[in-house]
């Protein structure tokens, strides 16, 4: 069973993102912000990561550009989960080493392909889901 790790400071999407992904066969685990996410990545070191960007004074990005540079976390996938949607947004994502980025309301489909395209073994290709 894959783990993911939630990192958003509303607890209405981390509580929504955390069923809906359990139900898929996911092992969540959650922060609320940039700080414990960081920890929290550091301590679970799960096989992917979704960040949201806004994240008060540790951002998102900042707490992905941490993990990037620390060879423990270095690996691990993280997909950008975020309400700001501009096209600068996802760049900037995907610069500090975001894998992906993907826009708020979260379309669990589009977000559920994306997730299972970074966690597929190499070679095997990705069915889309249903």
């Amino acid at each position: 069973m894959s783990k993911i790790l939630i990192v958003d400071d509303n607890q209405e999407n981390r509580d929504m993102l955390s069923r809906r992904l359990s139900r898929a066969g996911y092992e969540i685990h959650v922060a609320p912000d940039g700080p414990s996410g960081v920890q929290a990545a550091y301590e679970q070191l799960p096989d992917l990561i979704l960040m949201d960007i806004a994240l008060g004074a540790m951002d998102g990005w900042e707490a992905t550009e941490i993990l990037k540079g620390d060879p423990r976390t270095a690996n691990i996938p993280i997909i950008a989960l975020t309400a700001h949607s501009a096209p600068r947004d996802a760049a900037v994502s995907l610069a500090v080493g975001c894998v992906d980025h993907d826009t708020k309301p979260v379309d669990m489909t589009r977000l559920l392909g994306k997730i299972e395209a970074q966690l597929k073994p190499a070679g095997q290709s990705v069915e889309s889901p249903t």
